[in-house]
């Protein structure tokens, strides 16, 4: 595979033997063995530990110091709990994927949205398990497609692609999105997009992100515009008795002519709906990336990349 290199090999056989492993396992004791192995990388590893701690003091400022350590290492948690979560999801039928789930909110809300005869498009943040919300909605859906970006190790991201078709959400590269999203939408079909991590160019614009200017894309707000397709948000967070909820509501997708102003606010409230949703699981958030890596010219230093 092109641009492949021997470690690059090694990462993919050995996931690939863990994963083995820990399918004998039940959901729940994977799942474990994942925040276990989240907690180690949070510490003694460290890895990353200052840039995630030095942001949920930013976006939570005047946080006592133990929650901010709190959340910190119990994102960790989380992310060792999701990724092998998806890892082992796989095995399981669509009727066991929904077993998984409890209370599910705003479901009409998607069928009512898709009545309409416009596709749909579905947008998300790294928040609880994101892999297993769009697992959950390729069960209940004629057909998911994802948007999903490039990865630096190509073998792990053909490995996560036929994890994913295996899980019914069909990959469409970012590449390929100009030409694959709008026929997917025009055949009534629904499409994911994860719109929380920093895009360069013409592909974002800048909205806030807890009081923090974040470069942010905006092709579901484009797309929406252009073929008159209802946006609906959506994230699947673990609550305290180990089920999964979800939760639906649409995104206002205002039309006042005046595109670039309309895609502005269409980006804006989709990340306000996302950033209300971490404010209330913000140990399920995926911190660990930078979210304001690329700032907006002219930022105060205040206001600036806190990692």
């Amino acid at each position: 595979m092109k641009g492949t290199t021997f470690s690059h090999y090694l990462e993919l056989y050995a996931l690939r033997g863990a994963v083995a492993i820990l399918r004998k396992l039940s959901f729940r004791r994977a799942g474990d063995v994942g925040e276990w192995i989240g907690a180690l990388i949070y510490s003694p590893f460290g890895i990353r530990r200052a840039v995630v701690e030095r942001q949920v003091r930013a976006a939570f400022p005047g946080l006592a110091e133990p929650e901010v350590l709190r959340i910190s290492r119990e994102s960790y948690g989380n992310l060792g709990r999701t990724s092998i979560e998806t890892a082992v999801l796989p095995k399981y039928s669509k009727d066991e994927i929904m077993g998984l789930f409890g209370a599910i909110e705003g479901w009409d809300v998607l069928e009512e949205a898709l009545s309409r005869g416009r596709g749909v498009i579905i947008v998300s943040g790294h928040l609880g398990n994101w892999e297993m919300g769009a697992a959950y909605v390729a069960a209940r859906t004629p057909r998911l497609e994802a948007v999903a970006r490039g990865m630096q190790n190509p073998m792990f991201e053909a490995y996560l692609t036929e994890t994913r078709e295996q899980l019914s959400v069909h990959v469409i590269h970012d590449s390929e999105a100009v030409k694959r999203v709008p026929r997917s939408l025009r055949d009534n079909g629904v499409v994911a997009f994860l719109f929380d991590q920093g895009a360069a160019g013409l592909a974002s614009t800048w909205v806030p992100f807890f009081g923090r200017y974040a470069k942010t894309p905006r092709g579901p707000a484009v797309f929406a515009l252009r073929l008159n397709t209802p946006v609906i948000f959506t994230c699947a967070v673990r609550e305290p008795n180990g089920k999964y909820s979800m939760k639906f509501e649409e995104v206002v997708v205002p039309r006042t002519g005046e595109r670039e102003r309309d895609v502005d606010a269409i980006v804006s409230a989709y990340t306000d709906t996302l950033e209300r949703w971490v404010r209330k699981y913000p140990e399920q958030y995926f911190w660990q990336h930078r979210r304001w890596k690329h700032q907006r010219p002219g930022t105060p230093p205040e206001l600036g990349d806190p990692s």
